[in-house]
């Protein structure tokens, strides 16, 4: 959500945006969230895995097709090279703001690429957190503040003030 569309409770308390396989329960970690997230981290490590193994069948295909060492050479670099920035790129992407634009889908091709990378992204990321989770607690906890802040600063009607007389 933007931040003109931030949600907020019944009594203007902001709410916690959803975050992807936990939902609202990385705010408490409660409702299975150890869980999912040794979930989220063990799905993402078997599905890296099973994109490793597809690469090399398809590696295997090259030699059975005598492509020649060039092609062989350049499909190991782009996948090397792939899947090591879509890494580092998804991983720092859990630690700060998400701009969709023109910038992210110029880097939606080397993340198809690299997916393998992007796997591995989220299971080294689920040993710390759940993936983007510190993000939204951060922006979560600001708003929180924000909202006590502008709670305190109310102090009762201002209709019933007493005025101070003019002389």
């Amino acid at each position: 959500m933007s931040d003109n569309q931030q949600s907020e409770s019944h009594d203007g308390a902001p709410l916690p945006e959803p975050l992807r396989f936990f939902g609202t329960t990385w705010v408490d970690r409660s409702r299975g969230y150890w869980a999912r997230r040794v979930g989220v981290a063990a799905l993402a490590l078997v599905l890296a895995a099973a994109g490793a193994f597809v690469l090399a069948l398809s590696y295997n295909g090259l030699q059975l097709a005598d492509s020649g060492g060039i092609i062989q050479l350049l499909m190991i670099a782009a996948f090397a090279v792939c899947s090591s920035l879509a890494f580092t790129r998804t991983l720092g992407g859990f630690s700060r703001p998400h701009e969709a634009g023109p910038a992210d889908s110029s880097w939606r091709p080397i993340r198809v690429i690299g997916f393998v990378g992007v796997l591995l992204a989220y299971t080294v990321r689920s040993f710390v957190e759940a993936p983007g989770e510190g993000m939204l607690r951060k922006d979560y906890e600001h708003r929180l503040e924000q909202h006590a802040r502008r709670r305190s600063s109310r102090t009762g009607n201002p209709a019933k003030r007493k005025r101070k007389k003019r002389r």
